[in-house]
């Protein structure tokens, strides 16, 4: 009997059309287990409140939500089970950058350069930030925006460091797929910078479509914002750093200061 040959590993596929077919189908498959798949489920979600008989603004779209309300230790177990699910992407990422011979070191997604990225991090955080909230505050005031809700997460002594933990799931999520991984294929897809730019932006913009369009334009900005940079830096992590800093001062400022201040609307 003749055996077949031993399939060559993907980093051993010579250049040409062959190679760019199995990058664009990999491409693909990470964004439907992931983000892609979320951009989907917001833009359904965006029409369904779009098409009721009431205002956005008087909507809610609640992030952090109880899975199990009254009862705080499985609401706990399921929290920590999202929070792992929400990283497995990053992992299959790793796992197809090892097979082409590199790792998540070449998206920059490491800690080689600890406090540069941090203090580039929370400068980028500072400006987008604040501008993301008065975006926020004004579209939701203007009804093209839903109220946003942070955290539904019981008053138990888990609650902010599951909130900053999901925080940190987002911005390693959304930095290293949407960010690193897309922006590196659609190169070596052979597209134009300026394409990858928007591709970039606005997918990071389709999964936000839930909370209105404020939300989507928002996050469209900045994702062209973090191309830039990464673009300038050749590292993720600034942006993972930035990411992380901002949904952790959304989310732990909204517990604190909701009820307290007359500019943070409230379901």
């Amino acid at each position: 009997m003749t055996m077949a040959p031993p399939a060559e590993p993907d980093h051993l596929l010579p250049p040409g059309d062959r190679r760019r077919r199995l990058l664009g189908a990999e491409l693909l498959i990470v964004l439907a287990l992931s983000l892609g798949a979320s951009g989907v489920y917001a833009l359904i979600s965006f029409v369904d409140s779009v098409t009721r008989n009431v205002a956005l603004s008087h909507q809610d779209a609640s992030l952090n939500a109880s899975a199990a309300p009254g009862r705080p230790w499985i609401d706990l177990a399921y929290q920590l089970y999202y929070v792992t699910k929400g990283v497995m992407p990053v992992v299959l990422v790793g796992y197809l950058l090892v097979r082409e011979g590199s790792s998540l070191r070449v998206l920059g997604f490491d800690l080689r350069r600890k406090l540069s990225d941090l203090g580039r991090g929370a400068l980028v955080a500072a400006v987008i930030g604040g501008t993301g909230l008065a975006l926020y505050v004004g579209s939701r005031a203007a009804g093209f925006n839903l109220t946003v809700v942070p955290s539904g997460l019981p008053d138990v002594w888990w609650r902010i460091p599951v909130l900053v933990l999901s925080a940190c799931q987002n911005a390693v999520l959304e930095e290293v797929v949407v960010l690193g991984y897309l922006v590196r294929r659609l190169d070596q897809l052979g597209w134009s910078p300026r394409a990858v730019l928007i591709t970039s932006a606005v997918v990071r913009g389709s999964y936000h479509l839930y909370q209105g369009i404020g939300g989507f334009i928002g996050n469209v900005v900045m994702g062209v914002v973090f191309v830039l940079l990464y673009r300038r830096w050749g590292r993720v992590m600034p942006m993972v750093a930035a990411h992380a800093l901002i949904d952790t001062t959304a989310f732990v400022g909204y517990v604190l200061l909701v009820g307290h201040v007359g500019w943070l609307p409230k379901p």
